[in-house]
């Protein structure tokens, strides 16, 4: 499977960034940039939507952590959408699920991404 990543802004402070297939050493760089790029046009409150996101790794994890430490420094927000058990058993494992706001679907999570702005 071919690896695809797309923001969708929705208005000057939040956006949703929704990577497709694998993420992994070698397709988490796209999504960093992603993030980056978001964080640093003004994006405080970022919505990661794994629904179509078949695999992350630890290089994945680490882009997510670095996210949230830069939009922490923004008093922003980082919110992931995962339905995947196997994923979100990741980061359950890796105690995320505590840093990160995990949700099911991507109506949840920007109802509640919306009402902390």
């Amino acid at each position: 499977m071919d690896f695809d990543v797309t923001t969708e802004r929705l208005g000057d402070a939040q956006a949703v960034i929704s990577p497709v297939g694998e993420l992994d050493l070698y397709t988490a760089p796209e999504l960093k940039q992603e993030l980056l790029e978001a964080i640093e046009g003004g994006v405080t409150e970022i919505v990661v939507d794994l629904t179509r996101t078949t695999f992350i790794d630890s290089a994945t994890l680490g882009v997510l952590v670095g996210a949230v430490r830069r939009l922490r420094e923004r008093d922003g927000k980082l919110s992931i959408v995962c339905s995947d058990r196997s994923i979100r058993k990741i980061f359950e494992i890796t105690g995320l699920d505590r840093v990160l706001t995990i949700y099911a679907g991507r109506d949840e999570a920007l109802g509640a991404a919306g009402s902390a702005v």
